[in-house]
């Protein structure tokens, strides 16, 4: 059998359920690559080794209660024994919860969220909790209470972020998916930066219940992936209601897993290379490529291309700041908190602080009205097509700037021009590691990225396996170590 850990989590689910492999088997081949690779490409914040085990043998258990006849899956969870990390900001009961910073050190979680729920039923492992930045705020992960999150494509080069460590947890081969959030692209920029597959699914579509609430519904939960289809099958664990939910999609036609196979008939797909929220945020010209081989491809599979306007421009992206500012007043800071804040987060936590109740409302109110004019924008297309960064993944530390953090601010939005459009307006996105080319003496991954409209994940993901079959991309960065 090929090794573990360069199985799809598909793959390693069916192999546990032929009993071609032991939970305990991946349980411990994970575990000593946490520990071996993990602090290399900064990937976790805590690793769960007696968690781990004691999920494996409470699977063997399960497997042997079923008995060899109900191995073809039919009784077992669908991802029995496949290990999958929680992010750092969503709790796992008895585990530590410390979102990244120094200021909730040694807080343990007292329940579980919602999707540390889904995913225990799904039959997971919870082998750790994946590094963030603190509070999950920028979009390269580097706290000041874990190493940094690197992409194992360039050690000296971030991870992405938010979700940096579940990122860098899959990319370097420890994993076959992690659990991820995304308020503002914090699933797509660490795909894009680590050569891998990651959607932001529909606001509605993955419930925060039944202890989180949407509040200004930009945030949502998703994975990191190697494969679409895997992806897929995550969002069928993860698309689940909870009582009291805010928002509700229709629920697919088949399974989000189905719509891989399906034929998407013709689709009209809009372009959009020019920056959203800052006009002149420096493109990088591989970042151009990798739209470039997108449209070659599309073209060749007989979708229609052309050039999508430009929704909205930097000036009415200023209606998104109010929210993202006063969100980090919300968090429950223990008393002498505040000090231990990284600059950024007090910063953005001031910007908050001087925010009314008026101009909060306003910012709902202009997000909505984004929402409907990019909707009337876009109305001509079923997918729209971009870079997922402006640039390749950054070296760490040159975008974080403790001494200015509205400039750090600043670079963020440079480089993230497009991803945080699709969390004002509520749509699905993803991005594909579809290109890759060498940048000063490195191989580097390149994400696109395609949206569609709210609730429209089959044809998204029906197009992204399209595009994978088409031109399939390297499941690990090149010398990844054994």
């Amino acid at each position: 059998m090929t090794d573990i850990h360069e199985l799809s989590a598909l793959d390693l689910a069916a192999a546990v359920r032929a009993g071609e492999v032991s939970p305990t088997e991946v349980a411990e081949h994970t575990l000593e690559r946490a520990h071996r690779l993990g602090p290399g490409v900064g990937a976790f914040a805590h690793v769960a080794d007696e968690r781990a085990r004691a999920q494996a043998a409470e699977a063997e258990e399960l497997l042997a209660d079923v008995g060899s006849a109900a191995r073809g899956g039919g009784a077992l969870p669908p991802f029995l024994g496949v290990p999958v990390p929680v992010k750092d900001l969503t709790m796992v009961a008895g585990l530590p919860f410390e979102l990244g910073s120094a200021a909730f050190e040694g807080f343990v979680a007292p329940v579980d969220d919602g999707v540390a729920t889904l995913l225990r039923a799904a039959g997971t492992l919870m082998v750790g909790k994946t590094t963030t930045p603190e509070l999950g705020l920028p979009p390269y992960t580097e706290p000041d209470v874990a190493p940094p999150a690197r992409t194992p494509w360039d050690l000296g080069r971030t991870a992405g972020g938010s979700s940096g460590g579940a990122a860098a947890a899959v990319a370097a081969g420890i994993v076959p998916v992690a659990h991820g959030s995304d308020g503002g692209g914090s699933i797509r920029i660490p795909a894009a930066a680590c050569g891998l597959v990651g959607l932001k699914p529909s606001r509605g579509r993955v419930s925060k219940g039944p202890h989180g609430v949407d509040g200004s519904g930009l945030t949502t939960d998703g994975v990191l992936t190697r494969t679409v289809r895997d992806t897929a099958a995550f969002l069928d664990v993860l698309a689940q209601p909870w009582p009291g939910d805010t928002y509700l999609l229709p629920a697919p036609r088949g399974t989000f897993l189905e719509a891989c196979e399906r034929d998407t008939g013709r689709l009209r797909v809009g372009v959009l290379t020019e920056p959203v929220n800052v006009a002149d945020a420096p493109v990088h010209p591989e970042a151009l490529a990798a739209v470039d081989r997108a449209v070659r491809l599309l073209e060749g599979m007989g979708h229609h291309v052309d050039r999508a306007p430009l929704p909205f421009g930097e000036a009415e992206w200023d209606a998104f700041m109010p929210l993202w500012s006063v969100g980090p007043l919300q968090a429950p800071l223990p008393p002498g908190g505040e000090e231990r804040l990284v600059p950024l987060t007090r910063w953005m936590r001031e910007v908050g602080r001087s925010v009314t109740g008026a101009q909060y409302a306003d910012a709902v109110t202009g997000v909505q009205r984004l929402t409907r004019q990019t909707a009337l924008a876009w109305s001509a297309f079923d997918v729209i097509l971009s870079p997922t960064l402006a640039q390749p993944p950054v070296p760490i530390g040159s975008m974080r700037d403790d001494a200015d953090p509205a400039a750090d601010f600043q670079a963020q939005k440079a480089f993230t021009p497009w991803t945080s459009a699709w969390n004002i307006i509520g749509a699905p996105a993803i991005s594909l590691p579809l290109h890759r080319a060498v940048v000063d003496g490195a191989e580097l991954p390149f994400g696109v990225m395609l949206g569609a409209r709210t609730g429209q994940e089959e044809t998204l993901l029906a197009l992204a396996a399209q595009l994978e079959a088409a031109d399939p991309w390297p499941a690990f960065a090149p010398g990844l170590p054994a």
